[in-house]
């Protein structure tokens, strides 16, 4: 199997830090403000061995970062940097995918509401730089050398 840090394409390099689900549910419930093992443990029921390897991975990775408690107390929390927060669009879109995909008439959800005035957030929507709407029939790929 290929070392993914050393593939030319994005999409595998990101899939290598991020391409899991537990990576992802860490930064959904980062997202949502969770912060400590305990509240992340607690939330996602995953086994402790597994959630400190992917703490680590995203620690390591440049998304989250350990600091002291903000209550003062022993603990450490785990905070979303500013890479982290970069993959917020990430995670709407696969919201957004599965919300519109996976779920029938009737079934129960979660629902992402803009804090402002409590409505849905927009569909996600990948653009040019003119503005036009853009598909995959749009667009093609180029290989470049980083900082060109």
């Amino acid at each position: 199997m290929p070392d993914e840090r050393n593939d030319p394409c994005p999409v595998a390099r990101a899939l290598d830090v991020i391409g899991d689900r537990w990576s992802m549910m860490i930064l959904r419930d980062a997202f949502d403000g969770l912060r400590r093992f305990s509240e992340f443990q607690k939330n996602l029921g995953l086994a402790k061995n597994i959630l400190a390897a992917r703490l680590k991975l995203l620690v390591e990775s440049g998304l989250l970062e350990l600091q002291p408690a903000s209550d003062g107390s022993a603990y450490k929390e785990y905070v979303l940097t500013e890479q982290g927060r970069a993959v917020f669009p990430v995670v709407i879109g696969l919201r957004q995918w599965g919300e519109r995909f996976l779920f029938k008439a009737g079934d129960e959800r979660s629902v992402l509401l803009d804090n402002v005035n409590g409505q849905p957030i927009e569909r996600l929507q990948v653009r040019a730089k003119d503005g036009r709407l853009l598909g995959p029939q749009d667009c093609h790929r180029q290989r470049v050398r980083h900082g060109q």
